[in-house]
């Protein structure tokens, strides 16, 4: 009986393989940086992108005109001091008071006008030497197409001035990339309970 030889002392097998293994470690070294770049691109920290690639068209100017309702009095108020420093109280500017306000936002100045929108977050008085406020607050609207967007303003209100402007800082929804400013006008303040309209004229750019 003859005895067949060991496979790898055929010359035909070890041909196939000399022919078979290049290509083999070519595919498996495609494979590999194929591999590298889809992980690296994953875990890649910035890239810059084209407005167009989210879906943004040409940016435009927007006006929204409101009013809103500081409501501090009564047995439903929609604005709550939540802190205050030790020397608050006796201080001539209720410095370090802190409110968390869920103000209505309306189409007119009465209160029972129709609502679009809330005024939420707060303000605190962050001056020593004058009744200054830190505003920091989103307008989350209600209205027609602007309904669960919002506009977000971080800014100083200088409460007894005629107008104040405070930046518009961003937005979500609508608003997204948004940026502008906002004009507070004080309608009324009632100064024996603190309630407050105040009328705003927002001017925002955005997509």
């Amino acid at each position: 009986m003859t005895k067949t030889p060991p496979l790898s002392n055929n010359p035909l097998f070890i041909s196939i393989m000399a022919q078979t293994l290049p290509n083999h470690k070519h595919i498996i070294f495609t494979i590999f940086i194929f591999s590298y770049l889809l992980q690296a691109q994953a875990h890649q920290f910035a890239r810059k992108l084209s407005t167009k690639s989210h879906g943004f068209k040409k940016e435009k100017l927007s006006h929204l005109h409101f009013y809103f309702h500081d409501i501090v009095a009564g047995d439903h108020p929609t604005a709550i001091r939540v802190a205050e420093a030790p020397t608050t109280n006796t201080s001539r500017t209720g410095f370090g008071a802190t409110v968390m306000i869920d103000d209505p936002l309306t189409v007119g100045p009465e209160r029972t006008s129709k609502i679009v929108g809330r005024a939420q977050g707060i303000y605190a008085s962050a001056c020593i030497s004058d009744t200054r406020l830190l505003m920091a607050l989103n307008y989350v609207f209600l209205e027609g197409k602007y309904n669960g967007s919002t506009l977000s303003i971080l800014g100083t209100n200088s409460v007894f001035s005629p107008v104040r402007e405070m930046p518009i800082v961003g937005g979500s929804g609508l608003f997204r990339f948004a940026r502008g400013y906002a004009l507070a006008k004080t309608l009324m303040f009632n100064i024996s309970n603190g309630d407050a309209v105040v009328e705003y004229n927002v001017y925002v750019l955005h997509y």
